[in-house]
């Protein structure tokens, strides 16, 4: 690291690491329940489960997009952070939301709609949050002595998310409106501005491990912008099909949401153009990999397999099915979880000092958990597939078709123990770096 306020972004990272950690047990939890395995159920049934193994993913994503920013912004800046007191107090508040909501979802004290079950209280908690969040960062851009465009564009997508944030804040009582509204949070986050994070993300670290000119990177990053806000904004209409809204959406939703395999592809293909137009060999190949996989794996999770069931023709029979599942686990790995795994492995050994890049366990952590992530989404494409045959098409009951499908959640657990032993090992190296110190500051 170059400032020594790029401390912050450690412990960001080090509470993404719990979190996760906690998404993944209690995806246990959830995939053995599904075999019959409940024994839990009277301390933590499928439905709570569900909602921490949902929201456990959203905040560990959150609080990595803050570490990464945290790293990014003060070294495209050329600048200390504004102020590394606030930036540890809105960490501590991050924090305190999510340990008061896993309460709170333990305890039934609240529950809220579907993907947004955080409770008002906590909401405000959030915004303002993310508010000083947003100020540390704005003031360290203005006052530094440069303004790239992968600085704005990674501002520019985590001051989107607040503003999508706030719709989710609104309660209607009219339950078209509320669906209506609440799809502004959920999909034009993680098909929206999340993408607007991605890229910026992703441009930082291409620029720093190829070696090619900023200047091209950055015009290929207003590309994926483009193609993001053409398909991703009206692409919403792919969830409004069934909540009583305009027709009009049935179209719009079905031609834009065939568009956003495009925004992805173009971060495939910029990624792997600039890999092979590197001029220098970055030592941390490692953090390489994941910044590849990060690009192409989500072109395949998040387009083709978003393509696979979105069009209208098709929702029609995976609609609310273990299909959509399929499509969620690859997309969220491969945009999201991904690019902040790789951030992770090219800035920890910068804060540390330690070059353990090279050790076969980071190797080992790569593609284990890869492995593990695609046998799962093939176990949830069988279950899925299967699911709308029997339900969808041939009418048997819902229950049933549970049972006949449920062999299909052996192999997930198989895929699900996999990627978590590739976790394991990538938290293990996360440990053995050691905590950021100020030898590790180079200007």
């Amino acid at each position: 690291m170059k400032y020594k306020s790029q401390k912050v972004a450690y412990w960001f990272f080090a509470l993404s690491m719990l979190l996760l950690v906690l998404q993944l047990t209690y995806g246990f939890i959830m995939g053995f329940a599904r075999l019959g395995y409940d024994g839990l159920h009277n301390i933590i049934p499928f439905n709570t489960a569900h909602t921490v193994h949902i929201n456990t993913l959203v905040v560990w994503l959150l609080s990595g997009f803050m570490g990464a920013a945290y790293y990014i912004i003060p070294e495209e800046s050329e600048s200390e952070l504004w102020s590394v007191k606030l930036a540890y107090v809105q960490l501590i508040s991050l924090a305190v939301v999510g340990v008061a909501a896993l309460l709170g979802y333990h305890f039934n004290i609240w529950e809220g709609r579907k993907f947004l079950e955080i409770p008002r209280e906590l909401d405000w908690l959030v915004a303002i949050n993310v508010i000083l969040f947003l100020v540390i960062l704005l003031m360290t851009i203005i006052k530094g002595k440069k303004k790239t465009t992968t600085s704005w564009v990674l501002f520019g997508g985590l001051l989107g998310a607040a503003l999508f944030y706030l719709p989710g804040m609104i309660s209607f009582d009219s339950q078209v409106l509320d669906s209506f509204f609440r799809w502004w949070v959920v999909h034009l986050w993680v098909e929206g501005v999340w993408e607007l994070i991605m890229g910026g993300i992703l441009s930082f670290l291409l620029i720093k491990l190829t070696g090619v000119d900023r200047e091209v990177i950055e015009k290929w990053l207003y590309v994926v912008i483009g193609l993001t806000f053409l398909s991703g904004i009206l692409g919403t209409g792919h969830h409004y099909y069934y909540i009583g809204v305009n027709k009009i959406w049935l179209i719009v939703g079905g031609i834009f949401s065939a568009m956003e395999p495009l925004a992805f592809l173009a971060m495939a293909l910029w990624a792997v153009n600039m890999y092979r137009k590197g001029e220098k060999k970055h030592p941390n190949t490692l953090a390489l990999y994941w910044t590849l996989g990060a690009a192409i794996v989500s072109f395949l999770g998040a387009g083709v397999l978003g393509l696979a069931h979105t069009l209208p023709q098709t929702n029609l029979y995976t609609h609310g099915t273990l299909v959509t599942a399929m499509h969620g686990h690859l997309a969220f790995w491969g945009a999201y979880a991904m690019i902040v795994l790789a951030m992770i492995t090219y800035a920890l050994p910068n804060l540390t000092g330690r070059k353990l890049y090279d050790h076969p366990r980071g190797r080992a952590a790569f593609w284990l958990s890869n492995i593990g992530m695609f046998t799962m989404v093939a176990a949830f494409a069988a279950a899925g597939v299967a699911q709308v045959y029997l339900e969808r098409i041939l009418g048997y009951e819902f229950g049933d078709v549970q049972n006949k499908i449920q062999v299909h959640f052996w192999v997930l657990i198989m895929g699900a123990t996999i990627l978590t032993t590739g976790l394991i090992l990538y938290i293990i190296d996360f440990i053995k770096y050691g905590l950021p110190n100020d030898e590790a500051v180079t200007k």
